[in-house]
C-alpha cells in the first residue's frame, strides 16, 4: 500500500453543516441547519469578486429551441388564452452567429407570441454583439405588441440608442421610461441612467427602488465619492447581502454610527450578519434590535454560535419575558445543555409542562443526564415514558435507533429488527427511518430471511426514494444502479429537462423573463419583488432559490430550496410536501452546471459523469470561485499544491483552479488516482478525496473492509462518513431524477418519487 501522506496530497471538501431549527432535522443528516443559514465544519467558504451574481452578465440568455420548448401555462402577453412558450432554450449552446441566425428566422414568422419573444431576444442578442442599430430594429413598436415586457423593452431601446451614441433619443427613452411605467422596477434603471445629468433622480431611485441591484451600485459609486454616507451604507445592509463587502458595510456601521441606528437598523444589520454566519456579531447587534422573542433568541443563539459570553443570560430572559413563544421552547433546550443537572433538570421540567409537543426531546435529554450521571434506573424509566406515551415523536424514533444499534453490536440481529421496525410503523417521517429500514434488510439477510430483506429494501425505495439507504436498497435488490465496486464504471443515459416550470410568486413580467432565459434580468427584478426576506412564504422562498440558481448562486439557492423542509407550520409543512411532489424542486437541489465538462473530462478519465457531479455538488455546490480557508480552491476544491502535483503528471503547464475547465481535468484524474490505488472502490476512493489517502489506508490496515455498509458506519471521522453518504445520495439523485430508467423503475414503486412538468 503506497504511503499517501509522503505525497502530500490534500484535498479539502466544502461541508455544508446546517445548524437546526431545533429538534427537526434536515433531509440530509449530514447538514444541519441555523434557521435560514448553514454552518460549516472544518472550512469557511471565502468567495471572490468575481463569484457574486451580478458577475455573471447577460450569458445566460435563452432557454430552449429545438423543437420548441414546453412550460407550464401562462398568460400570453395582451390575451387572456394559456400560450406556451416554444423555442429558445437549446440556443445558448450554440455559437453567437447561429443563434443569431435562429432567432431572426422565429421573428419573421410563427404566432404572434412567438415573433415577440424572438424579438426580444434577438434584440438582447445583438446588444451584445454591438449592434445597436439592428437591435433598435428589432425592439420597433415593440412595447406596443409585447405589453407584459413594454418597459424592459423601452429599456432594452434606450441601451440601444447609448450603443449607437444617440444621446438625445436615449434620454428621451429613459424618460419615456420613468412616465409610462412609474412603479415598474426597471424604471430604476432609467432614473440611475437620468441621474448622471440630474442627480436628484438618484434620489427617487433609493427611495422607490432601494433593492434594485442599479440603485445598489450606483450608492456604491457615491460612497466611493463619499464614505461617510451611513444612510447609503443603510441601503448596502439591507439590500446589498449578495456583495463581496458585505460584512464590511456592516461592520462599518456597528463601528462608526452605532449611536445613530435605531431599532429596526440594527434589526436589518443582525440580520445580514445571521445571513453571513456571523453568529456572534449578529446576536450582539440583535440585542439592540425591536424585542420581539425571534430577535431575543436569535440574541442568545448568535452569542452561543460565537462564543461570547452572555448567551445563558440572553435565554434566561427570553425565558421570563415571552413564556408561551414557541422560540422560548428552543430556549428552554438550550438551556438545559448549558447548564449543570439539577438546573438543566428544571428547565426540562418547564419545556414538558409548557411545551407538551416537545417533551420527548426534554426527556431524550434527561435520559443523556442521567446517563451521564450513572443513574440507570432513573434513565429506564424516562426511556419507558418516552416510548410509551410520547411514542411517535422524534426523540422516540432516536431512542430506539440508538437501542437496535446496540442491539446489532451485540449480534442480536432479531432484537436489533424490532426496534428498526417500530421505527417504520411508529416514526415512518424521522430521520432514522431510511436506515432503519435498509438495515432491518441487512440484519434480515444475517438470519437467513431474504424475503424479508428484499421487503424491507423495497420499502426504503418507496418511502424513502431520496435517501442514501434507498440507493444502497436498489443495489441490493439487483438494479442497475451500481454499488460501491461497480459504480464508476457506469455510464447512465442522461435526459436533462426540456421545460421550465412557472415560478409560484412574481409578476407577469418576473415569470415571462424567467421563462425566457433572461435569468439575471429575473433576478434583478426579484430583489425588488421580494418584500419579505427576513420571514419569507414557502413560495417566496423557492422562488429566491430557484432565481438564485439561474444567476449561477448555486450555494445559496440550493440552500435556500433545501431548507424548505425546516418549516414547522402545520400550513407551511403542507405546502412544502405538495412543492415536494414536483420534478422543479428536485430539479432545484440537483441542478446540472458545467455538465460538458463534467461529461468530457468523466470520459477521459473513465468515472461515472453522475459520480462526479455528485462529488462537485458536495464539495463546492457548483460554485467555481468558491475556497475554503485551508486553500482549496474551485469546483473539486483542489489543494494548490495537489493542482501543481497533478498537473506534473498530466503535462499540463497553464491552468487555473477558478476555472471549471481546469479545475475538473485536475479534479476527476484525482479522484481516478484514488480509485486505482483501491481496486475501483468508489467508497474508499470519495473517503480519500475527503479525509486524505492516509487515513482511509490506516482505517482499512486497521480494521480491514469486511462488509462495506458497516465500513461506512464505522467511518472515525464523523465528516467523512457524512460525507461519503452524501456524495452518494447526491449520485443516487441525479440517477433517479435524469436517468429515465430507474426513473421509471422508482416511479413503478413509490408514490413520493416526483413528477414531471411535461404534457404528453
Amino acid at each position: 500500500m503506497v504511503l499517501y501522506k509522503e505525497l502530500a496530497i490534500h484535498f479539502f471538501s466544502v461541508q455544508f453543516r446546517l445548524e437546526m431549527l431545533e429538534s427537526l432535522r434536515s433531509f440530509i443528516r449530514f447538514l444541519r441547519g441555523t434557521m435560514l443559514k448553514r454552518r460549516r465544519t472544518r472550512v469557511l467558504i471565502i468567495l471572490g469578486t468575481g463569484a457574486c451574481a451580478l458577475a455573471l452578465g447577460g450569458g445566460l440568455l435563452l432557454a430552449r429551441l429545438n423543437g420548441w420548448w414546453r412550460s407550464e401555462p401562462f398568460q400570453e402577453a395582451g390575451r387572456g388564452n394559456p400560450a406556451r412558450i416554444e423555442g429558445i432554450n437549446s440556443l445558448k449552446a450554440l455559437p453567437s452567429p447561429q443563434r443569431t441566425a435562429k432567432l431572426e428566422k422565429i421573428a419573421k414568422g410563427g404566432h404572434s407570441s412567438d415573433r415577440n419573444r424572438a424579438r426580444y431576444l434577438l434584440a438582447n442578442e445583438l446588444l451584445q454583439q454591438g449592434e445597436g442599430k439592428k437591435a433598435l430594429e428589432q425592439l420597433q413598436g415593440l412595447e406596443t405588441s409585447y405589453p407584459v415586457l413594454a418597459a424592459h423593452v423601452l429599456r432594452k431601446q434606450a441601451q440601444a440608442y447609448e450603443l449607437v451614441k444617440d444621446e438625445g433619443n436615449a434620454q428621451a427613452t429613459w424618460q419615456e421610461l420613468v412616465k409610462r411605467h412609474p412603479d415598474d422596477p426597471v424604471t430604476a434603471e432609467a432614473l440611475v441612467a437620468l441621474g448622471q445629468k440630474d442627480p436628484s433622480h438618484w434620489g427617487r431611485a433609493i427611495a422607490q427602488f432601494p433593492a434594485h441591484p442599479r440603485t445598489i451600485e450606483m450608492v456604491q459609486q457615491r460612497l466611493k465619492q463619499n464614505p461617510n454616507q451611513p444612510q447609503l451604507l443603510l441601503v448596502l445592509a439591507r439590500h446589498g447581502h449578495y456583495l463581496s463587502n458585505y460584512i464590511a458595510v456592516l461592520d462599518r456601521l456597528v463601528s462608526e454610527y452605532a449611536n445613530q441606528l435605531t431599532p429596526q437598523d440594527w434589526e436589518a444589520i443582525a440580520f445580514g450578519y445571521w445571513e453571513k454566519q456571523q453568529y456572534g456579531k449578529a446576536g450582539a447587534a440583535y440585542a439592540h434590535a425591536p424585542y420581539t422573542p425571534r430577535n431575543a433568541y436569535r440574541t442568545a443563539r448568535g452569542l452561543q454560535l460565537g462564543e461570547r459570553s452572555g448567551a445563558v443570560q440572553a435565554y434566561k430572559r427570553l425565558v421570563k419575558d415571552f413564556p408561551q413563544a414557541q422560540e422560548t421552547s428552543l430556549a428552554l433546550l438550550r438551556l438545559a445543555r448549558l447548564v449543570e443537572p439539577n438546573a438543566a433538570m428544571t428547565y426540562l421540567d418547564q419545556l414538558i409542562s409548557r411545551f407538551p409537543v416537545r417533551a420527548g426531546d426534554a426527556l431524550l435529554e434527561k435520559i443523556k443526564i442521567y446517563d451521564e450521571l450513572n443513574s440507570s434506573k432513573s434513565a429506564a424509566q424516562i426511556r419507558q415514558v418516552l416510548l410509551t406515551r410520547f411514542s411517535k415523536s422524534n426523540a422516540a424514533a432516536e431512542l430506539r435507533w440508538k437501542l437496535a444499534q446496540a442491539e446489532a453490536e451485540a449480534k442480536d440481529f432479531q432484537a436489533a429488527q424490532q426496534w428498526a421496525k417500530q421505527i417504520l410503523e411508529q416514526n415512518p417521517d424521522s430521520e432514522f427511518a431510511p436506515e432503519a429500514g435498509f438495515w432491518m434488510g441487512k440484519w434480515a439477510t444475517r438470519l437467513g430471511k431474504q424475503d424479508e430483506a428484499l421487503k424491507a429494501y423495497r420499502i426504503v425505495i418507496s418511502q424513502y426514494p431520496e435517501s442514501y439507504y434507498a440507493w444502497r436498497s436498489a443495489s441490493m435488490i439487483g438494479w442497475p444502479v451500481g454499488d460501491f465496486s461497480t459504480v464508476r464504471q457506469l455510464n447512465p443515459a442522461i435526459e436533462r429537462p426540456t421545460s421550465r416550470a412557472s415560478l409560484p410568486v412574481g409578476s407577469a413580467a418576473l415569470k415571462e423573463l424567467y421563462q425566457l432565459g433572461q435569468d439575471r434580468d429575473a433576478w434583478a427584478l426579484w430583489q425588488v419583488e421580494f418584500q419579505n426576506p427576513m420571514q419569507p412564504t414557502v413560495a417566496e422562498q423557492f422562488t429566491d432559490g430557484v432565481l438564485r440558481l439561474g444567476v449561477g448562486d448555486y450555494l445559496d439557492g440550493i440552500f435556500m430550496v433545501s431548507h424548505l423542509s425546516e418549516r414547522e407550520d402545520p400550513r407551511e409543512q403542507s405546502e412544502y410536501r405538495e412543492l415536494k411532489k414536483q420534478m422543479p424542486y428536485w430539479q432545484a437541489l440537483y441542478p446540472f452546471p458545467f455538465l460538458k465538462s463534467i461529461e468530457t473530462w468523466s470520459q477521459e478519465r473513465q468515472i461515472n459523469p453522475l459520480l462526479v457531479t455528485a462529488l462537485i455538488r458536495q464539495e463546492s455546490r457548483f460554485m467555481p470561485g468558491i475556497e475554503s480557508v485551508a486553500g482549496a480552491k474551485g469546483l473539486m476544491q483542489v489543494m494548490p499544491d495537489t493542482g501543481a502535483w497533478i498537473a506534473k503528471q498530466i503535462k499540463l503547464k497553464q491552468y487555473e483552479l477558478n476555472e471549471p475547465e481546469d479545475n475538473i481535468q485536475l479534479g476527476t484524474w484525482y479522484l481516478d488516482y484514488t480509485h486505482r490505488e483501491y481496486g475501483g472502490n468508489s467508497m474508499l476512493a470519495v473517503a480519500s478525496y475527503n479525509a486524505g489517502p492516509g487515513a482511509v489506508a490506516d482505517w482499512v490496515a486497521r480494521k480491514g473492509l469486511g462488509d462495506p455498509d458497516e465500513f461506512v458506519e464505522a467511518i472515525p471521522y464523523s465528516e467523512t462518513r457524512g460525507y461519503v453518504k452524501s456524495v452518494f445520495e447526491n449520485y443516487w439523485n441525479y440517477l433517479r431524477l435524469y436517468n429515465p430508467e430507474i426513473s421509471r423503475k422508482v416511479a413503478q414503486v413509490s408514490k413520493e418519487h416526483p413528477t414531471g412538468t411535461d404534457e404528453g
